[in-house]
């Protein structure tokens, strides 16, 4: 577990991380990253107790690591400390139920969906709910959908083609959205690939957000045995959302310290789905029978996005479209950072650090918001009343799938 600790003695107390913080910014609970992050890692030891809670309030949102010139990993230091303190003091309830999205997707969707979601939409249970297991009554919860992608791809079967590509779809488009994994692979099979959706668990995120690492590592390892068997066979992993992808990655082989040939394999052949489409294009393989859509659209780039340091590939790629513009947003966050906003005592923290980018999206005009995260597209959406959707579903209906 040596290299994270070892990247704080590159820090310089250059004070970069504190100013770009957006959690520092607008919290006094939060001390700021070097505080938190490099300077407080040097009283940290296994045999003794986390000294500072406040770690607790880092959001993840990896911001910091994109501005600190020395290239500490100050957010996968906080992650790490925060583990720490689980191990500890014990996790909440609250924190065990959010950070296991999948078993909570599973019992959410099915025929009982419906109801489920009018249950939520209703103010006295949402109050119920944050007096019992403190989820704030505003948080945006999606609405779980009454079939999930894995039934609709399994009724309608899989398709041949002439080359094969895996689809890691993650708990968002499994049990809430659907029709995102359905136009992935509209588009993949639209450019030949056979689509093969092997079983899958949550990528783990949520656990590591939340300190259980241990859980984290087990639904890992349950991921990586899934798709080993198909990366040596040449065959490239690539997934529509960009934290889950990012967690495959990097992010659950860092913190927790897995060194194993097959998960560096997999991580090596895991993409985000733009990141793989933007290969293609560059090869020439990608087709570009666009139907034209005049539209000028707000775009967010996630913090998770960011983090892949692959520049903007949903841009590229969309810039092929005739007649679509995409504005940027120049936001830091959207706050809501998976589960943190969640939370009772983090929610407004949560809305005051991504008001930028909600005036941004107002400002636009636009009736529709593009994002590659599903929960900041839940947060935009629930800040400003505007429609949000993935990337891939505005090349796929350019494609008319």
């Amino acid at each position: 577990m040596g290299h994270l600790e070892d990247s704080l003695d590159q820090c310089i107390k250059c004070n970069v991380c504190m100013t770009a913080c957006p959690v520092a910014a607008v919290s006094p609970h939060f001390p700021g990253p070097k505080v938190v992050g490099p300077q407080a890692q040097r009283f940290r030891h296994a045999d003794q107790p986390v000294p500072d809670a406040s770690v607790d309030y880092c959001s993840g949102c990896r911001v910091c690591n994109e501005v600190c010139p020395a290239g500490v990993r100050i957010a996968e230091l906080n992650a790490r400390a925060r583990a720490q303190l689980v191990a500890a003091q014990g996790q909440s309830l609250r924190n065990r139920i959010i950070a296991r999205a999948g078993l909570v997707g599973r019992l959410s969707s099915g025929p009982h969906a419906p109801l489920l979601n009018m249950g939520l939409g209703l103010r006295p249970l949402r109050w119920v709910m944050e007096q019992v297991i403190q989820i704030h009554r505003d948080a945006p919860l999606p609405p779980a959908s009454r079939h999930t992608f894995g039934h609709w791809f399994r009724q309608r079967g899989q398709r041949r083609g002439l080359r094969q590509v895996v689809y890691y779809h993650g708990c968002s488009t499994q049990y809430y959205e659907p029709w995102v994994g359905q136009a992935a692979v509209a588009v993949l099979e639209h450019n030949g690939f056979e689509v093969i959706v092997p079983d899958q668990d949550c990528c783990g995120l949520p656990l590591l957000s939340n300190g259980d690492f241990r859980s984290a590592e087990r639904q890992h390892r349950y991921n990586v045995a899934q798709l080993i068997p198909y990366v040596r066979q040449g065959i490239p992993v690539v997934g529509t959302s960009t934290s889950c992808i990012l967690t495959l990655k990097e992010e659950a082989p860092e913190l927790l310290d897995l060194t194993s040939q097959e998960v560096a394999d997999v991580a090596a052949h895991t993409y985000d789905i733009f990141e793989f489409l933007r290969t293609l294009a560059e090869r020439n393989e990608l087709k570009t029978d666009f139907r034209a859509i005049s539209r000028t659209l707000p775009y967010h780039p996630p913090c998770q996005l960011r983090a892949h340091r692959i520049g903007l590939p949903a841009l590229d790629v969309l810039s092929l479209i005739p007649g679509l513009r995409l504005v940027e947003s120049q936001a830091a966050c959207c706050g809501i950072a998976g589960t943190y906003g969640l939370k009772r005592e983090k929610y407004a923290l949560a809305m005051a650090v991504g008001a930028p980018l909600f005036q941004f999206v107002r400002e636009s005009g636009s009736d529709l918001a593009l994002c590659d995260s599903e929960t900041c597209r839940w947060q935009i959406s629930h800040a400003t009343g505007v429609t949000t959707k993935h990337p891939i579903e505005i090349l796929a209906a350019a494609y008319g799938l």
